[in-house]
């Protein structure tokens, strides 16, 4: 019983001695986190919230950037803050968060115009309308929405990093767009709805000369215009030579040239740069496999493994152009839909002519209405150009050949 009480008071005076040694390598003096000469709260609400946000908290992320804000409002962490609650809200997603992050990115924005994060603000608007595109077919109103924030940064931050990727999104964009384009002309064009078909092949080649099918548009377009008569020959004439000069490499050349010897015109030369582009976009082909091609028509989202990757895209919105059969005024600019007015100086016919409610009045009283003399009907001049003595085509024209087909162009090969 002794020794067992001596081992016991020998172990309990090893441990104190060995407490008090560790205590006394570990002492060190306590320093209050929260001073006043510091930034420090700030930060901790910062790091606090970046913490909630990685773990998906992000109701409670928001709360603490709130708290900071409104806290500290001299903080260098303000506009982190402001940053990283739409990026809450974008990782949230869900149209109402992706909604929320746009509205807190253009805040940020409008704040911080002159900070670098402001062009990452912008990029990330783009995705967020990006990420919401549907196929060609289908509601392509987040198509434009995305062009156009596109468009911005690329005006608003030319020299951001961002750009050059931007510049690649506004390329996919504008894919998307011209094959919805193009589907419609198809569409029209085996119909044999001329008019309506060159309309809509016009604008495709005339906005997007990035488009992979751009070279079949321009072959198509000549088509159309050839087969509405002989007025419309310069037209198609333009069609087959910018279709051979550039996209010298396309399969539809070769059909293109054929079309301009019948029709006695000249065949331009190759443009080399558009050759060097060319043979960039075939080296540089994106090569899909068959499971892509088999979850493609399941996914909500659009193809772009076709998109150019290279070329400067159009910086400019489509306008709506007239089809050819819609007779256009004379004195009217162009093809456009414009309206114009001019101020009214003088006397006018308001002033001078009577007033056709009067000649009611006086007819309702009993009182003879009065006289006026007619103006002498000038005759129309005949016209000379044997042109614009043809009639205008329709979209409902005859087709040509066998019953329910129509000529289609040559597919081209390798796309």
């Amino acid at each position: 019983m002794i020794v067992k009480s001596k081992m016991c008071v020998f172990v309990l005076t090893a441990a104190v001695a060995m407490t008090s040694l560790t205590g006394c390598f570990r002492k060190k003096k306590y320093e209050n986190p929260i001073g006043k000469d510091t930034q420090q709260p700030d930060k901790v609400l910062f790091d606090k919230a970046v913490a909630d946000i990685e773990r998906g908290r992000y109701e409670v992320a928001r709360l603490t950037l709130n708290t900071l804000i409104n806290t500290y409002d001299t903080s260098e962490y303000l506009a982190k803050a402001k940053l990283a609650i739409a990026d809450s809200w974008m990782r949230e997603s869900g149209s109402h968060g992706l909604a929320q992050a746009e509205a807190e990115y253009k805040d940020f924005i409008l704040f911080y115009p002159t900070m670098e994060e402001s062009a990452e603000a912008q990029e990330k608007i783009c995705t967020i309308h990006l990420r919401q595109m549907e196929k060609p077919d289908r509601d392509n109103k987040h198509a434009y929405r995305a062009e156009e924030e596109c468009r911005q940064l690329l005006v608003q931050f030319p020299n951001s990093k961002f750009a050059p990727r931007v510049q690649q999104m506004l390329r996919n964009i504008q894919e998307v767009e011209a094959e919805g384009e193009m589907r419609t002309a198809r569409f029209y064009y085996g119909k044999g709805s001329n008019p309506a078909a060159a309309n809509r092949l016009q604008g495709i080649s005339d906005q997007y000369p990035l488009y992979s099918a751009a070279d079949e548009a321009l072959f198509m377009l000549g088509g159309a215009y050839e087969r509405m008569g002989t007025r419309f020959k310069p037209q198609s004439v333009k069609s087959y030579q910018r279709l051979v000069k550039d996209y010298p490499l396309s399969s539809y050349v070769d059909p293109a040239k054929k079309k301009l010897k019948e029709m006695e015109a000249d065949v331009p030369e190759a443009d080399p740069v558009a050759v060097a582009r060319m043979k960039y976009e075939q080296e540089n082909k994106t090569k899909t496999g068959v499971i892509h091609d088999f979850w493609s028509i399941f996914k909500k989202s659009p193809d772009t493994t076709m998109a150019a990757k290279s070329g400067t895209p159009a910086m400019m919105n489509q306008r709506p152009s007239i089809p050819v059969s819609v007779p256009v005024p004379a004195g009217a600019v162009g093809g456009t839909n414009e309206l114009g007015g001019t101020v009214i100086t003088g006397s006018s016919d308001l002033d001078t002519k009577p007033d056709a409610r009067q000649s009611v009045q006086n007819q309702a009283s009993g009182a003879a209405p009065e006289k006026k003399e007619e103006a002498p009907v000038k005759e129309a001049s005949p016209v000379s150009d044997p042109a614009q003595q043809q009639q205008l085509p329709t979209n409902r024209q005859p087709i040509k050949g066998k019953k329910g087909k129509t000529p289609k162009p040559p597919k081209a090969s390798g796309k």
